[in-house]
């Protein structure tokens, strides 16, 4: 699987305590890897429901030598039971429901919802998120405000958000959101990834990601 602009801000972008941390779809092992450098006080647990990229991920887990810190599995998360909670729920989620798919099956795994809709996550992380925990997750602007309202009918009350503008020139794409069971007044940022040339990097994206590019 490729690496997506949105698996490397939600990486760098989400708090990250000590403890045990679940990444839910977990892909190529991304976030995970990124979480495991970050803070090495935690353990995660890198669940996804399609057997290739679960492949990927322990293969990318190997090969950074990260086994002691992170353990893949290869579950829907609906079926998910641990006895633990986290301290830290992280997921770059599948968005796209009723939309024209492709032939790639693991493609449409990952970013349509009929696998993981969003009551199913909001579910699983209102039980496995422990009192104190975060859920931070990525979402386009469009689906955002109903995953929000969603959210509220699970205690999951939304305290940081980020907008995600792809340049100078264009509208937020993206939220970045972080979730809690506290109540409190949400704090807002905005983050331009790119100037108006493609491929010329703002500072605040790179201030943001710059330990995980070696070009920053």
């Amino acid at each position: 699987m490729k690496v997506g602009t949105d698996g490397v801000l939600l990486g760098s972008w989400t708090n990250v305590p000590d403890g045990n941390v679940l990444d839910i779809g977990s892909g190529s092992g991304l976030i995970s890897l990124m979480i495991a450098q970050r803070n090495q006080k935690c353990f995660i647990d890198a669940i996804d429901i399609d057997e290739g990229a679960f492949m990927q991920t322990k293969l990318n887990i190997e090969k950074n030598n990260k086994s002691n810190f992170i353990r893949p599995l290869h579950t829907p998360l609906q079926q998910f039971k641990n006895p633990k909670n986290y301290t830290l729920i992280v997921s770059n989620p599948p968005f796209f429901s009723n939309s024209l798919k492709s032939n790639n099956t693991a493609k449409n795994t990952a970013r349509h919802t009929d696998t993981l809709s969003f009551d199913d996550l909001l579910n699983s992380v209102s039980d496995l998120l422990s009192p104190e925990g975060i859920f931070s997750v990525i979402l386009p602007v469009v689906s955002a405000k109903k995953f929000i309202d969603s959210a509220k009918t699970y205690r999951l009350n939304i305290n940081r958000v980020c907008e995600v503008k792809p340049n100078y020139s264009t509208p937020p794409k993206r939220l970045m959101m972080e979730f809690s069971f506290k109540n409190c007044k949400p704090q807002l940022n905005l983050l331009t990834i790119e100037t108006n040339q493609r491929h010329e990097y703002t500072e605040e994206y790179k201030l943001l990601t710059q330990n995980f590019y070696l070009k920053f």
